[in-house]
């Protein structure tokens, strides 16, 4: 994870709440998984003091807390005996925020681990691409067709480095993310998130007069039409719950539950301060019941464009 500190990348006067959202998701998360958290330099007593003992603190430079889109995607070999980082480009999501530290955060998560980091000649964000680990990669054209990431790249460039990069075999392409989503343009983790193989938690709109109620049912659709690398079709769990609502003067139109986080023992689920949490946590209640299911307040993290998923980054176990 990694800490926010600066109001001049867009956080202003919310910075103490988003503060306050991050550290109460990384305990959460400890209470199960280690959980390292990169400060700016002169940051990490702040960020130790907001985070707890729990969490580890480290000082390295990064701009904000999407650890997600700016950290190195951490991969494992088919023995899970060895892990990489893959470092992709960072561009601030098209040029739209600061990202002159971030771009290189993986170098640094990368040296903390003590992994081999692996560089990717291509702009791609952790929060656009899903994976079940199995050769399968779920992506929105929305987002890795956008001209602001990869302008001198064709749709079979990037699928062929995608392929290359996650060692998989298939790649299928959603056609949108989140309607009103400006800061990522459309990224998969708003969207959908594995629940398993060849299992999908989707988001779907019910309401004919929403904005995504066309955009999720054309999603829905492809991945009906699809298999996974396995040749499996998907099984769908749909997520119909989506609150729209009013924070620090903006409408806040893509906060959405399907980007939460699972360790062995919880699953940490985003949260609106919404009526429609209740429904939305006892649907994950009903999927993952072995876990506890815990509701973290992300509302100000909605604000900023993403939530739980955004925020974290996994490193997966290695034998």
């Amino acid at each position: 994870m990694a800490w926010p500190w600066d109001r001049n990348v867009g956080w202003g006067a919310l910075l103490d709440d988003v503060q306050g959202e991050v550290a109460g998701i990384a305990r959460a998360i400890a209470r199960f998984e280690t959980v390292v958290m990169f400060a700016e330099p002169g940051q990490a007593a702040q960020a130790r003091a907001r985070c707890g003992g729990s969490v580890t603190v480290t000082e390295y430079p990064v701009n904000d807390c999407w650890a997600r889109d700016t950290g190195p995607v951490l991969t494992v070999d088919d023995a899970r005996s060895r892990s990489a980082g893959l470092d992709f480009g960072f561009n601030g999501w098209g040029g739209k925020y600061p990202y002159d530290k971030d771009d290189f955060l993986p170098v640094g998560v990368c040296t903390y681990l003590g992994v081999p980091r692996q560089p990717v000649a291509m702009v791609l964000e952790g929060g656009s691409v899903i994976t079940d680990g199995q050769g399968t990669l779920i992506t929105t054209e929305e987002c890795l067709l956008n001209p602001n990431r990869n302008p001198g790249m064709t749709r079979a460039q990037i699928e062929a480095a995608l392929l290359a990069s996650y060692g998989a075999s298939k790649v299928v392409w959603l056609p949108y993310g989140l309607a009103g989503d400006d800061i990522t343009n459309g990224h998969v983790d708003l969207v959908a998130a594995y629940l398993g193989p060849a299992r999908l938690l989707l988001h779907t709109q019910p309401d004919p007069a929403h904005p995504n109620h066309d955009r999720m049912a054309a999603n829905k659709a492809v991945l009906n039409a699809a298999t996974d690398a396995c040749g499996r079709p998907f099984q769908i769990v749909e997520m119909q719950h989506q609150p729209q609502f009013r924070h620090n003067g903006l409408l806040v139109r893509t906060f959405s539950y399907t980007n939460y986080y699972e360790t062995s023992g919880n699953v940490v689920v985003p949260t609106a301060g919404e009526p429609a949490d209740a429904a939305a946590l006892a649907q994950f209640a009903a999927l993952f019941p072995g876990r506890q299911v815990v509701g973290a307040p992300a509302r100000t993290l909605a604000w900023g464009g993403g939530g739980v998923h955004c925020v974290t980054q996994h490193v997966p176990r290695v034998r």
